[in-house]
């Protein structure tokens, strides 16, 4: 069998130069890969919002997304997507063109949707790639006017005499304050009944309607009220008393020592959005949360301004993640 070759044989100096060419534009090409951010962004960015308008998200994203805007020179959309404790917003953003044009502003309820949700979506880890944590949030634990007690001790002892008669209010199944108040019942000995609302600004209405008697909902929704004589602040659920509310002592002071827990915010885009973009985002937040004007602005609902790298977001999650299945797992909270 006769075999032919088409073309003539290459010599080792041709084969040499094209080498050479080939290196050479790779070394042209690399810089316009490495400076994809340079011509981002050229349109404008959809803010994802796992909850509906008027609650602590909202509070938070509206002048992050003001500012975002001003130093990006493109619009911040924000587009709520509430429902099934954020994972309707976090599986529309898994989903989406990881090109920084889809984000989203997750809470803390992203780390415990994994320990509840035996069949996500969506990889907590894998589908996401962290941007920035935006700021931190204690949670308050609020009395409704119906509600007799008026501190920790006499709740505690009002709910062991009626197991299951009072009643509390969260943003959602499985968010910050409904494991807050299944927390307190195991830590405390007492049962009360949840009621799950799609977002804090329907918890206060309830609240303020009387349909529940307890929250532990966000300081930055509930303060408000509080100081219009309409609702009763208990105490605050972090490990140090909230800025907002100085005078409100911690759980811990109440007399349920140990008792930490926190809400958080934080920026995320899809898996494989480019890194530099990534960096870029975390760069311009962290910019604009060192703004006075905004760290005054959104310190005066309760938040504590943050700002992080990608890296430290993620070594973040990776810890909420550990520390919320033990919280969900020892609690024996289980959503039907």
């Amino acid at each position: 069998m006769t075999t032919r070759t088409i073309g003539k044989p290459r010599t080792t100096a041709a084969i040499m130069l094209g080498a050479l060419l080939a290196a050479v534009t790779v070394a042209v090409a690399a810089p316009r890969i490495a400076h994809a951010a340079d011509a981002w962004p050229v349109k404008p960015i959809q803010l994802l919002i796992p909850y509906p308008p008027g609650g602590s998200a909202d509070l938070l994203a509206r002048p992050l997304g003001a500012k975002l805007q001003e130093r990006l020179g493109q619009p911040i959309v924000l587009d709520y997507r509430p429902g099934a404790g954020g994972t309707i917003a976090s599986q529309a953003l898994a989903r989406s063109k990881p090109d920084g044009y889809t984000l989203i502003m997750v809470l803390a309820a992203h780390a415990i949707n994994p320990s509840l949700y035996p069949k996500l979506p969506y990889d907590t880890r894998k589908d996401f790639a962290p941007v920035s944590l935006v700021a931190n949030l204690p949670l308050i634990l609020a009395g409704s006017a119906s509600l007799q007690a008026r501190n920790v001790a006499d709740l505690i002892a009002q709910a062991k005499a009626a197991p299951g008669k009072i009643t509390f209010g969260s943003a959602g199944n499985g968010n910050t304050g409904h494991l807050a108040g299944e927390l307190f019942d195991s830590m405390t000995g007492v049962k009360m009944t949840h009621v799950p609302y799609k977002g804090s600004a329907q918890v206060v209405n309830a609240m303020l309607a009387g349909d529940i008697q307890l929250t532990f909902d966000s300081i930055s929704t509930s303060m408000p009220q509080i100081r219009a004589g309409k609702m009763r602040a208990l105490a605050v659920t972090s490990a140090k008393r909230a800025a907002m509310a100085p005078d409100v002592p911690t759980l811990a002071e109440a007399g349920v020592p140990g008792f930490d827990i926190n809400g958080w915010y934080a920026i995320l885009a899809p898996a494989g959005t480019p890194r530099d973009i990534v960096d870029k985002l975390s760069t311009e937040i962290a910019a604009v949360l060192a703004q006075p004007e905004l760290r005054a602005q959104i310190a005066a609902n309760g938040y504590e301004p943050v700002g992080s790298t990608p890296a430290a977001l993620g070594a973040h999650i990776d810890a909420e993640l550990v520390r919320w299945n033990k919280v969900v797992t020892n609690a024996g909270v289980k959503l039907e």
